[in-house]
């Protein structure tokens, strides 16, 4: 775990390695100074001259500019390296998530992956600057403060070896009893973001059926979920401060009481007055370096669930990786289908498509029908490689999609999705997703094609429009329409219509396709619909069921030989034969 996050370190290496360096000088100063004062002490008692007291005072004064000098500097590179740290495990994280197949993703939910982005590496930078500043300044001060009383009492430094271990005993207790406490939390964590989540994105729906006192319950119950976790961690770790304050008192009254019996007994020759007072210094210095020190392993403790959460994400292997040497160039838009059985899940004992055998010529038409969970929306996933076959090979101008650049293929394969997204940004900031140097001109032309270019005119901004989060200030039909020429704009040679033109009208629709077949013609084109209208003009439908191909033929031919089809287009077109 420390390996993979020590690797987000990069650039701000110099700077965590200079934090330490200035808290160690400045932990030496600082037990320099009480020895120092000693001395200062025990001349006055023995009525040195005022030239002694000035030369110790200017010492004094000295090692206090150079402490508070070393303090800042190590402040100053200690916050860099976090927050710089931070700023890289967040960009690791996140293009960690982008490099991702579809399955890996699967892994984990959108409201987890939230929380590792924010709330996790807030915790474990905290823990890295703490690590890199106080977790050094605290181990340093106690050796040296110990080192210190040794030299000024070597009888009283006792009472510290003997405080230490019992301390250190007590603090462990409590740490190991805390940490999968939080473990636990931090996953009622992702169900509370989960619920934020759903009810933000579906707030439309909540409000439509009047569920909001059904979802101001359902978040309570997941925030009194993480309430309870996190107050039954923190009754445990509250027990370090009392422990830290009996360990503290009961330390200066030994030191006290030994400290005045040995300089009373001694009369001043094993211990006088002077070295008492530095050596309650050294024992105050000790027990605050060990109170700060639970805090730490308390900060540690809870950034150790984060830390392993986030190691998760980036230690994932992505399923789907580019081969060794890879086809860089889409011949054309040709689809072989050999043998292919495909399952989501390697545990699962049903495949989600079974014995599909295929063919698709470059430039056709194809319309893909079928009921829910028929295995559409999973054959034209394995086109682009957003999964892999378990089973079999599929092709894309004669090579096995497995064989090609990602990136290449992609961007020979456009997909429009049923729900689409649209970013934040102007309709042109959102077109040019298809193609980043694409001109005015072209995206008016590509536009036309999708049957948006008409209601885009219409919007007070053109196509300067702002788009909304989401695209909430667009109806569905012309967000699709929108989804449709941004595909455009890459000039596939594959276009994948999955149910894309669900939320546009007949007539559009059939406009839609119109353009397609007269100025995209080289262009593959799958059409997976629901409605028999928008696919009865291609060259073949495929006729799904159960995750096999139940039919291939043309409209004519699938309503002779194929039931499930034939009731399909019975069913949609009674109403209007009886009209």
């Amino acid at each position: 775990m420390i390996k993979t996050l020590l690797k987000s370190v990069r650039e701000y290496k110099r700077d965590s390695i200079l934090a330490p360096i200035f808290i160690s000088a400045e932990v030496v100063v600082e037990c320099i100074i009480p020895f120092i004062t000693a001395k200062l002490v025990t001349e006055i008692q023995a009525y040195c001259d005022i030239r002694t007291i000035v030369n110790y005072g200017l010492v004094l004064i000295l090692l206090a500019i150079i402490s508070l000098a070393c303090g800042a500097l190590a402040g100053h590179f200690a916050a860099i390296a976090s927050c710089g740290f931070a700023k890289n495990l967040r960009r690791d994280i996140y293009s960690a998530v982008q490099g991702f197949s579809f399955s890996n993703i699967d892994k984990f939910s959108t409201s987890g992956l939230v929380t590792r982005l924010t709330t996790d590496i807030s915790n474990v930078q905290m823990s890295y600057m703490m690590i890199i500043r106080t977790a050094i300044r605290c181990p340093f001060m106690i050796i040296f403060a110990f080192i210190m009383a040794i030299i000024t009492s070597p009888k009283m430094s006792i009472a510290f070896a003997v405080i230490i271990p019992a301390l250190a005993i007590g603090l462990f207790l409590i740490i190991t009893r805390a940490h999968p406490i939080f473990k636990t939390v931090f996953k009622k964590y992702d169900n509370l973001n989960n619920s934020v989540q759903e009810n933000i994105s579906g707030m439309r729906v909540v409000k439509s059926y009047v569920r909001e006192e059904h979802e101001k319950k359902k978040f309570a119950v997941a925030s009194d979920d993480v309430c309870q976790g996190f107050t039954k961690a923190e009754k445990l770790l509250a027990l370090n401060s009392p422990l830290m304050q009996f360990c503290f008192n009961f330390n200066m009254i030994m030191i006290c009481l030994f400290g005045s019996m040995l300089v009373v007994n001694s009369g001043g020759s094993e211990l006088n007055v002077p070295q008492m007072s530095a050596l309650l210094t050294y024992g105050a210095q000790i027990l605050m370096s060990l109170m700060l020190v639970s805090m730490i392993i308390v900060m540690i403790s809870m950034s150790l669930a984060s830390a392993n959460r986030i190691c998760e994400v980036l230690n994932e292997t992505s399923s789907i990786k580019n081969p060794e040497h890879p086809v860089t160039e889409v011949k054309d838009g040709s689809i072989i289908f050999k043998n292919v059985n495909f399952r989501y899940n390697a545990e699962s004992k049903k495949d989600s498509l079974s014995d599909i055998d295929l063919f698709i010529a470059s430039g056709e038409t194809v319309g893909v029908i079928g009921g829910t969970g028929s295995g559409k929306t999973s054959l034209i996933q394995l086109i682009s490689r957003l999964y892999d076959v378990n089973e079999g090979s599929v092709q894309v101008g004669g090579v096995d999609v497995r064989e090609y650049d990602l990136e290449a293929l992609r961007n020979q394969v456009a997909v429009v999705l049923q729900k689409n997204v649209l970013f934040s940004g102007t309709i042109k900031e959102n077109l040019r997703w298809g193609d980043p140097n694409a001109t005015d001109e072209d995206m008016i032309k590509i536009c036309k094609l999708a049957q948006a270019d008409e209601f885009i005119n219409t919007l007070p901004n053109g196509y300067d429009t702002y788009i909304e989060q989401g695209g909430s200030n667009v109806s569905g039909g012309q967000k699709q329409r929108l989804c449709i020429a941004r595909a455009l704009l890459k000039k596939p040679k594959i276009l994948i219509l999955d149910d894309s033109t669900s939320a546009v009208d007949t007539k559009t629709d059939a406009l839609i396709r119109r353009a397609f077949a007269e100025e995209i013609p080289d262009t593959t084109k799958i059409i997976i619909a629901q409605r028999i209208s928008s696919v009865e003009h291609a060259d073949k439908i495929i006729v799904m069921n159960g995750g096999r191909i139940e039919s291939i033929g043309t409209h004519e031919e699938l309503l002779k030989a194929s039931p499930i089809y034939r009731e399909v287009y019975d069913s949609q077109n009674k109403g209007g034969d009886e009209e």
